[in-house]
């Protein structure tokens, strides 16, 4: 758990709305899940989770860029001396970032689908 943690934290602070979206399309999915089990299949809440999952992938992106900005910094403020272990911190919040937001996304983007199909075939 603590590595956990530390990978976290390495990641940046693009991980924080990455991890509050993550808790937040988890808890409508388990929501909505109790809903079809109890015969309630409507669509209502499955917006909330098809924005998340799409705007997850995007905030790893955005990691990856801040996380390359850190990098060039790094490099800049090296100056003449070129120091490889410099862009180190850069690039592991780019790499961190991008990975949370896809799987992260991908955790959802499954049981949506199921939910979100069952929805159309009652539709139907």
């Amino acid at each position: 758990m603590q590595k956990l943690v530390e990978i976290f934290l390495k990641g940046g602070p693009v991980m924080w709305p990455i991890l509050v979206l993550s808790i937040v399309g988890l808890a409508v999915l388990i929501w909505k899940a109790f809903e079809f089990r109890a015969g309630r299949r409507t669509a209502r809440g499955l917006a909330i989770v098809s924005t998340i999952i799409t705007a997850e992938p995007l905030l790893g992106i955005l990691g990856t860029v801040t996380g390359i900005m850190q990098t060039f910094g790094a490099l800049n403020a090296a100056g003449d001396v070129a120091n490889p272990l410099a862009a180190t911190a850069g690039i592991g919040e780019a790499l961190i970032t991008t990975a949370a937001g896809l799987v992260a996304s991908l955790v959802l983007l499954f049981p949506y689908n199921m939910l979100d199909a069952g929805v159309e075939e009652d539709a139907s």
